[in-house]
């Protein structure tokens, strides 16, 4: 099965609210050797004007990810996740993350583009407040494999 090319548009319900925790936040900066003491530090993140430690920018995928595993759990969809990887990621920043954030996201796919059997799905998801105001988006681009032909079976 081809990727559906009728994803395009489709825009999924908002996830739950994700509470952003002060421990998820220092744990997410060690793994990604996010060093400035804002991070981990309650006392660095107030003396810089934070309500509490705040997250680093690359932090949004976490809350991204609830967006693409409704996407990815499309039965239609036609994206086989064993032929699928993680091409590209932005982030378009109206504020930080802090710790104490509850924040909801909400998925829509923006494009796709296909090369030979291959496709790249690019998506966007909508991280907002519990106002509804804005913090961050994340696109992501993925790429799908093409599927193996019937001569040369999937890959072992």
């Amino acid at each position: 099965m081809a990727v559906n090319q009728d994803l395009v548009g489709r825009e999924f319900p908002p996830t739950a609210p994700y509470l952003v925790g002060r421990e998820k936040v220092r744990e997410f900066a060690r793994a990604v050797f996010a060093d400035a003491p804002q991070h981990t530090d309650l006392k660095a993140a107030r003396a810089a004007g934070f309500s509490d430690v705040v997250a680093p920018p690359t932090f949004a995928m976490v809350i991204q990810d609830l967006t693409l595993q409704q996407l990815l759990g499309q039965e239609d969809s036609g994206i086989v996740l064993a032929r699928t990887i993680h091409a590209e990621q932005r982030f378009t920043y109206t504020r930080p993350i802090v710790a104490g954030d509850e924040l909801t996201a909400q998925l829509r796919v923006t494009g796709i583009r296909m090369m030979g059997g291959n496709a790249m799905i690019t998506s966007e998801a909508e991280i907002t407040d519990p106002a509804g105001a804005h913090v961050v988006t994340a696109t992501s681009v993925l790429l799908v494999g093409a599927a193996p032909s019937a001569d040369e079976g999937e890959a072992a």
